[in-house]
């Protein structure tokens, strides 16, 4: 009998698990002794939060990353072939959502795994509840290009994707290039097109407003180095 693969969402911000996971998942994480994760230090450091009873030592941990080839997945998978359960971490957030997980949890499906998702905080889905924006009709396009011209050339087909069809559009950058992001949009958005700057998301500092790209003009947040989700919509 094949074993199950768990989903298991993490905290988006530190010393947040109690207001943000339900106890599902310390039960689930106590219970498990095989870990495909992105990061295997922080995965590591999770699991002990949630559960302190698990000695660390004792696990079979292994990393599925950006870098992993379909082999690694498939090599990770195959204890779960044989009976074995699994957990699923990623660094932040739901795996599957803009991670590595999804491959795992594709390759699951295609091996005849039961895959199993658990209920924690998603960032993308956060951000869309507060903007106000459209959440009947969204997209999630992950990072925008570095280089300048085609990052504004992907601004407004954005824009344009939002405005025409009143769909909200949703991106993220790199933490330490936000504000470079923001002047972006300040500069290449129409006015009246409604910009959502949602940051760090569950945290004590956690911001998130929506304004027309005039009302932002100089009352940017300073949001350096924060993990952040952009919105833009009509």
């Amino acid at each position: 009998m094949k074993g199950t693969l768990y989903l298991i969402p993490t905290v988006l911000a530190d010393d947040t698990a109690a207001q943000v996971l339900p106890a599902q998942i310390a039960t689930q994480v106590a219970a498990l002794s095989y870990f495909l994760v992105e990061n295997a230090r922080t995965a590591r450091r999770f699991i002990k939060s949630v559960s302190p009873a698990q000695v660390i030592e004792e696990l079979h941990v292994t990393v599925i990353d950006k870098d992993s080839s379909p082999t690694d997945i498939s090599t990770a998978l195959k204890l779960v072939q044989t009976g074995t359960d699994a957990g699923v971490i990623s660094e932040a957030g739901c795996p599957g959502i803009a991670d590595p997980g999804a491959e795992l949890a594709r390759a699951a499906h295609q091996l005849g795994i039961r895959v199993v998702p658990l209920v924690g905080p998603s960032s993308l889905l956060l951000a869309l509840m507060a903007s106000g924006m459209n959440g009947q009709s969204f997209t999630f396009h992950g990072y925008l290009p570095i280089e300048k011209a085609k990052r504004i050339a992907a601004l407004k087909n954005l824009e344009r994707l939002a405005l025409t069809q009143n769909q909200t559009q949703l991106f993220i950058e790199t933490p330490y290039r936000n504000m470079q992001l923001l002047e972006d949009l300040l500069t290449q958005l129409q006015p009246s097109t409604r910009l959502c700057i949602a940051a760090s998301l569950t945290a004590a500092n956690e911001y998130v407003r929506t304004s027309t790209v005039a009302d932002w003009k100089g009352k940017l947040p300073e949001i350096h180095k924060q993990p952040a989700v952009f919105l833009i919509g009509r």
